[in-house]
């Protein structure tokens, strides 16, 4: 089920990969937030707009360093909300990555 219908209907592709990993950030807090405060349910409904924003950006990305890190991060998130947690993640870690990308998103004044 896509719940970023106009994102799926080609408005994705129209941002920046550095606007995208931003979203994609947004969604990961929130599952994060959702999971400290035992509610899995909205967690996991998190989770998995988190997931169809990566699969957009999968989709939309054509150049081979982005591709491999996005690759590479839905994989590692995968591992830390459903997996054994090989790669030993963190909440403060996710957040530092994607807060990155959220300063960098920012309109520059």
């Amino acid at each position: 089920m896509i719940q970023h219908k106009e994102l799926a209907e080609g408005r994705w592709r129209r941002l920046s990969f550095v606007e995208a990993m931003a979203n994609i950030g947004s969604e990961v807090e929130r599952a994060m937030k959702w999971r400290a405060k035992k509610n899995p349910a909205y967690a996991e409904l998190a989770f998995n707009r988190a997931l169809e924003l990566i699969d957009l950006t999968l989709q939309c990305t054509r150049e081979f360093p982005r591709l491999k890190e996005t690759a590479r991060m839905r994989e590692v998130l995968l591992d830390y909300f459903y997996g054994q947690n090989e790669y030993h993640s963190t909440d403060q870690a996710w957040s530092r990555y994607f807060t990155q990308f959220t300063l960098a998103a920012r309109p520059h004044v």
